[in-house]
């Protein structure tokens, strides 16, 4: 199986159960991994045959910019289920983070995954 990632992708967001969090705006990361059959694309060497990374991080920053959910868990299965409803993505591992929410930790967060393997 191909897979396409994004590693990294730094957004600010509302997030949090405490009536503090709700009047912030804090990060949150994601990585997530893409199942993708990339022999289309590698043969076209077009990105109308590829999983446009660019494309799904701008929907993605632009979505999680406007959401304002209390748990990292219900943003997480929001973002995969835009990323299979939108992108047609079959599988995906995703990981979130939410860096400084325990001081103690460099980040807390789930990792989900969705979808066939195959």
């Amino acid at each position: 199986m191909d897979k396409v990632y994004i590693e990294g992708l730094r957004v600010d967001t509302v997030i949090g159960i405490h009536d503090w969090e709700r009047e912030i705006r804090q990060d949150v990361v994601l990585d997530i991994e893409m199942a993708s059959d990339i022999a289309p694309a590698a043969n076209s060497d077009a990105i109308a045959d590829a999983l446009d990374y660019a494309a799904i991080s701008e929907r993605l920053l632009d979505f999680i910019r406007g959401s304002s959910y209390q748990l990292i868990e219900t943003l997480a299965q929001q973002v995969a289920t835009l990323l299979q409803e939108e992108f047609g993505v079959a599988w995906l591992r995703l990981k979130l983070s939410k860096p400084g929410a325990v001081p103690e930790a460099q980040a807390v967060g789930v990792i989900i995954e969705r979808g066939c393997a195959d």
